[in-house]
């Protein structure tokens, strides 16, 4: 959902117009550093929890802290350095574009060639997210520029070239159960649907029996579904797995499905998207009228030196948008992309190592000093990313210094909005308004980063709140996460 500054500040007027219950109307009982020192230091759920604070007023000034040099593990909160950098090095209004092309000659109504469909690290191509736009309108573009040549005939193939991004299925640190999931899904040069299959699980009449896959959208030519799920009991939940690697056209399930669903609709991660675009625009000229060979081939099976003749260009949504996105939703492809186009566009290299080295040279010429900063992709899956409070907060301090900071400002969500719509519900919205943070969750790793809006005394603070390695429900370390925040939201 794409939210403008002053729709942000309206939502904060409207929000004043309430009327808290009496216990919600009150501020915080604790100043932010008194809330560590006397509730988390005694708190026995973080007893044996990893955490690390810091928060600073609009001068500098410490207002909280703990183990600030401490780097942990951030989970989603290293998007907020992906998009920020992105926003400061490709420029708010960047556009990701995809080509069309044709190699051969056109004769009369026929194209003695190959149609090509290059891509361009798009990211919303296809995408069913509001922020994209329709795959109709997009195809409808490619076909009437195709049109416009006179052609109704292919005899060459649909060539798809993906080669914007250098072929990576995930960077090295993610675990191979990530790869299957619809949160795995990395990035690749010619996207499609954000890289996902729709498919549908339908159980068998009684426990033990074979469950149907279905391939319900997008189509994928060749590939090979290896089926070892089963039917489960009733009342058992989806305990369906998916495996799947760029090295094959092959991907498994495996685990149960419930005997009492009739269908169980799940996203997987598609490591061919550039098929699945190739195959699909295919579809969309066969309605329109234009007679075209089945086959899709990629462009690693033509020629490097074929001579293509450019027909048209279209483009993604600014980059703004799609960091609006990104940061409301938690979108992890839109992250990953972001964090490797900066590369391929700043040093023409895409790769994640070109990416993760480029990031600590940026950084550090933007006047952060990258101690305490580790970065190995753009999302926060990687349990390799390693980054401290006092980072994070040097960094958003450099960031509202920025020309682009305000639509980066605009992209951290609030209480109510995306990631942070459960978060301080229950608190006097005059004060939780005021927060405005990324949220991150992985397996036993719980954080927030981002900015709060202070009084005139304290401006606009810079904080981030990160616990690792907890015991205890992910609900106990949410209640001190949130209630840390509410302190900082009501500091004067």
């Amino acid at each position: 959902m794409i939210r403008k500054f002053f729709l942000s500040c309206v939502a904060i007027v409207l929000v004043l117009t309430l009327v808290p219950s009496e216990s919600a109307a009150q501020k915080s009982k604790y100043k932010p550093q008194q809330f560590i020192d006397k509730v988390l230091r005694s708190d026995p759920n973080m007893r044996d929890a990893i955490y690390a604070i810091k928060a600073v007023d609009q001068n500098g000034k410490v207002i909280a802290q703990i183990n600030p040099n401490l780097p942990l593990l951030t989970a989603s909160n290293l998007k907020t350095i992906s998009t920020g950098i992105g926003l400061v090095c490709l420029g708010e209004d960047f556009k990701f574009k995809t080509k069309i092309a044709y190699s051969g000659t056109v004769k009369g109504n026929t194209l003695h060639g190959d149609l090509y469909i290059i891509g361009g690290g798009d990211p919303t191509l296809g995408s069913s997210d509001p922020v994209a736009y329709s795959i109709d309108s997009i195809f409808g573009v490619w076909a009437d520029a195709v049109k416009a040549l006179g052609v109704t005939k292919i005899e060459g193939n649909i060539v798809v070239d993906d080669s914007y991004f250098e072929r990576e299925a995930i960077p090295s640190a993610w675990s191979w159960g990530n790869l299957g999931y619809d949160y795995g899904c990395a990035p690749s040069g010619l996207m499609f649907n954000e890289n996902l299959l729709n498919v549908k699980l339908v159980p068998g009449k009684q426990e033990g029996d074979k469950v149907k896959i279905i391939l319900d959208y997008p189509e994928l030519p060749g590939f090979t579904f290896v089926n070892e799920l089963s039917t489960g009991a009733a009342k058992t939940g989806n305990w369906s797995e998916f495996n799947v690697a760029d090295l094959s056209m092959v991907g498994k399930f495996s685990g149960t499905v419930p005997i009492d669903r009739d269908t169980v609709k799940t996203q997987v991660s598609n490591k061919f998207p550039h098929i699945s675009c190739g195959a699909a625009f295919r579809d969309f000229l066969i309605a329109k009228g234009v007679k075209v060979p089945m086959e899709i081939v990629p462009v690693e099976n033509r020629c490097k030196n074929t001579s293509l003749t450019p027909v048209v260009e279209t483009y993604s949504p600014e980059l703004w948008k799609i960091v609006n996105v990104c940061n409301h939703i938690s979108n992890n492809l839109y992250a990953e992309v972001i964090f490797r186009a900066v590369a391929k566009e700043m040093t023409g290299k895409g790769t994640y190592y070109a990416a993760q080295k480029y990031f600590d040279e940026k950084i550090q010429e933007l006047g952060v000093s990258t101690v305490g900063y580790t970065q190995d992709d753009g999302s926060g899956l990687s349990r390799e990313n390693y980054v401290s409070p006092e980072f994070f907060c040097n960094f958003f301090t450099m960031m509202s210094k920025q020309p682009v900071f305000q639509k980066y400002f605009e992209s951290m969500p609030y209480p109510g909005v995306g990631t942070m719509r459960s978060v301080l519900k229950d608190r006097d919205p005059r004060y939780a308004a005021n927060v405005h943070a990324k949220s991150g969750s992985l397996s036993c790793v719980k954080t927030y980063s981002g900015y709060v809006v202070g009084g005139k005394k304290s401006g606009l603070i810079k904080f981030s709140f990160l616990v690792n390695n907890y015991s205890c429900k992910t609900k106990e370390i949410q209640k001190r996460l949130e209630e840390f925040m509410y302190s900082l939201a009501c500091t004067d």
